[in-house]
């Protein structure tokens, strides 16, 4: 197959370097232009961008894919299957009909549950119980295609967004190899996405991990859990963020975001209904780091009934 590949992050990376290893022609990678990053917001090229450049592949930055000039340069290009994974810019309907075999894409669900922007952080964060990555035949609609190939996993209690991020993200380059290598015959026998279960995973942001303490204890269990590492539960404490990445539920009962008791095993907060037991946290200006870590120097902070404040 002669491949045009599109994504960004590490997600896709990871598609690309088994693209890489499969034998297949790579024929340029497109790629997000280059963002600034860290703290001295210096202009840095995506993970997809520097696993390209290492292996001496052409790369594509286009702000965008309308205009005629992108369409005639991947045209020219005459490529047998686009891949697109994690790309982040909309793909025209004139750019999906340029492949002889279409545009196919990763997505990190199990279509039709969880179309949209963050899978993998919203199916955690709903308490399912599995997960997984489909190869989609792409269309115009947002993860409307039929499914080509799917690949399952259970999510379990200790599984992080970082921990089912990176099992996806195998899965997902290990199916998009096997489908290439038999994608004819797999587009004939595509499966339609059913009409019902169809829900939507809505971009995230920081002010969704802000923790209403009214909240059941087992939401705010899964909610941190799908928000580390990134945009990470957080709560105001004395006029601060406090970030928390690891949790669990216990059976204890208190007025909601009230610290119940403080101790090297975690701190105890009361929760709408139960409560959480705070086991990894993060001050401002500090790492994260366990609770037992914060309380020798922070212990004041975390005196029973202190309230830490609601969301919303």
């Amino acid at each position: 197959m002669k491949i045009l590949f599109a994504g960004t992050p590490d997600f896709a990376a990871t598609a690309l370097r088994a693209l890489l290893d499969s034998g297949h022609q790579l024929l340029a990678v497109l790629t997000q232009p280059d963002r600034p990053a860290g703290r001295g917001k210096k202009l840095t090229p995506s993970p997809v961008k520097q696993l390209a450049v290492e292996h001496d592949i052409p790369v594509l930055q286009p702000e965008t894919l309308k205009g005629d000039a992108i369409r005639a340069e991947l045209a020219a290009l005459q490529p047998d299957v686009m891949v697109v994974v994690a790309y982040g810019l909309l793909i025209p309907q004139a750019i999906l009909d340029i492949p002889r075999y279409g545009c196919i894409n990763i997505h990190g669900s199990l279509l039709p549950r969880w179309r949209g922007a963050a899978p993998i952080q919203r199916a955690i964060e709903a308490g399912d119980g599995e997960t997984g990555v489909g190869i989609m035949q792409m269309e115009a609609g947002l993860d409307t295609g039929p499914v080509l190939l799917e690949k399952r996993t259970p999510i379990s209690d200790d599984d992080t967004g970082g921990s089912v991020h990176d099992r996806l993200a195998s899965l997902g380059a290990e199916a998009l190899v096997e489908a290439l290598n038999d994608l004819p015959a797999l587009q004939k026998n595509a499966a339609v996405q059913a009409a019902d279960g169809i829900t939507y995973a809505h971009k995230l942001g920081k002010d969704d991990a802000r923790i209403d303490w009214q909240r059941p204890a087992a939401e705010l269990f899964n909610m941190i859990r799908a928000f580390n590492p990134w945009p990470v539960a957080w709560s105001m404490l004395d006029d601060a963020p406090v970030k928390v990445w690891r949790a669990q539920v216990i059976d204890a009962r208190g007025t909601p975001g009230e610290i119940i008791s403080a101790s090297d095993a975690g701190i105890d907060v009361a929760c709408g209904d139960g409560a959480l037991r705070l086991t990894d946290i993060q001050l401002p200006g500090k790492r994260a780091m366990p609770v037992a870590d914060v309380l020798r120097g922070h212990a004041r902070l975390f005196v029973p009934g202190t309230v830490f404040s609601h969301g919303g």
